[in-house]
């Protein structure tokens, strides 16, 4: 098995990250993403006020490499989930473990999640970490350029 780390996000992360949201069926599949993923500006300031803000965001390394990231944002008592792993990285277990993990290290709750309701991997992969989904709404996705559906998921304990 593969060597999986979480870890405090750093500066150096964010090449990774800005290489990893230029994919477009990532963007397609995580929906609710940037208007321009290539805006590296507007990349850059989302993140600098990322890492400015007291929201909980680590960097996933599978044997050394950023493959993705884990992140919680938001008021307490509404604080959400939201993870992004590297398309070359998806069908192999990383987000369950890499969330299972996350959750792990960060106890709050309760804990809400979004998925487009079409994107199952990420759905299966929050109801194994023991998110439930509690509602349904529809919002405008820039990378697809529609309406999309979503599920709202919550974890209680």
């Amino acid at each position: 098995m593969s060597d999986l780390v979480l870890r405090d996000t750093i500066q150096d992360d964010l090449q990774a990250f800005y290489r990893h949201q230029l994919d477009p069926e990532a963007n397609r599949m995580a929906a609710f993403t940037a208007k321009d993923p290539a805006d590296l500006d507007a990349f850059t300031a989302r993140w600098g006020r990322i890492l400015d803000d007291d929201s909980v965001n680590e960097t996933i390394l599978l044997d050394g490499e950023v493959v993705g990231h884990v992140l919680t944002y938001g008021p307490a008592d509404e604080l959400e989930i939201t993870y992004w792993i590297a398309p070359e990285h998806w069908g192999r277990g990383i987000a369950s473990r890499a969330v299972t993990e996350f959750l792990t290290r960060h106890p709050a709750r309760p804990l809400f999640a979004r998925v487009a309701k079409d994107n199952l991997g990420s759905l299966q992969v929050l109801q194994k970490c023991g998110f439930s989904v509690y509602g349904e709404d529809s919002g405008f996705s820039p990378s697809r350029g529609e309406t999309v559906e979503e599920f709202h998921l919550k974890l209680t304990s």
